[in-house]
């Protein structure tokens, strides 16, 4: 039996992101990547002390922390980009499998059934988006220290540093898993990944 003119080759690949979601993934990781690096530079004295400029150092990690909700927000004008807000937010039954498997480490893949994101992916951006929104309040408190009590800005330097190294961690994890996945790498790269691994990794996923 001939196929559809209008069916796709089960071989051909399928579009995951728009270049504007790409752009915002991009965008966002630079800027947090200048956070985590002048972070760095300020709070380890070897890096302090091979770099200087200790007062430029302190300029560029205000702002590119003060710029990194920027991107998200400006892709809330895209529809695409809103309706992947909207899978990342909502868990279904398939999620609870998806992480019960991932407890026991059962790697099979119908074992973990996933829409266009799994559980894992959720949970990392739900956690991360928190995450940036606390270093940003915390961070404006350390800046403008006219406006909060001593109290206030001894509390927010504890959470800051801390929260600032489990970001660091839980984003090194992050680039290990995107580096164990190059079909996954490619769908941020091109925004296009193959249909055989879209029906592995997201079998769940109505492209």
């Amino acid at each position: 039996m001939p196929l559809r003119a209008d069916t796709p080759p089960a071989t051909a690949d399928v579009r995951r992101f728009t270049p504007l979601q790409r752009w915002i993934h991009r965008t966002t990781a630079a800027l947090m990547g200048i956070c985590i690096i002048t972070a760095a530079c300020l709070y380890v004295p070897q890096l302090a002390e091979l770099v200087g400029r200790r007062a430029l150092v302190v300029t560029l990690h205000q702002w590119s922390g003060l710029a990194l909700p920027v991107p998200v927000l400006a892709g809330l004008a895209s529809r695409a980009f809103r309706a992947d807000l909207g899978r990342l937010n909502r868990f279904g039954p398939h999620d609870r499998t998806w992480l019960r498997a991932a407890l026991h480490r059962d790697k099979r893949h119908a074992s973990r059934p996933a829409a266009k994101f799994n559980a894992g992916q959720k949970l990392y951006a739900s956690w991360i988006a928190g995450a940036t929104l606390v270093m940003l309040a915390t961070g404006l408190i350390m800046w403008f220290t006219h406006l909060t009590p001593l109290l206030w800005r001894t509390s927010a330097t504890f959470v800051h540093d801390w929260l600032a190294l489990t970001i660091g961690i839980v984003l090194a994890g992050h680039i290990g898993m995107a580096l164990a996945d190059p079909e996954s790498r490619r769908g941020m790269r091109t925004g296009r990944v193959s249909r055989e691994w879209a029906d592995r990794e997201h079998p769940l996923w109505r492209q």
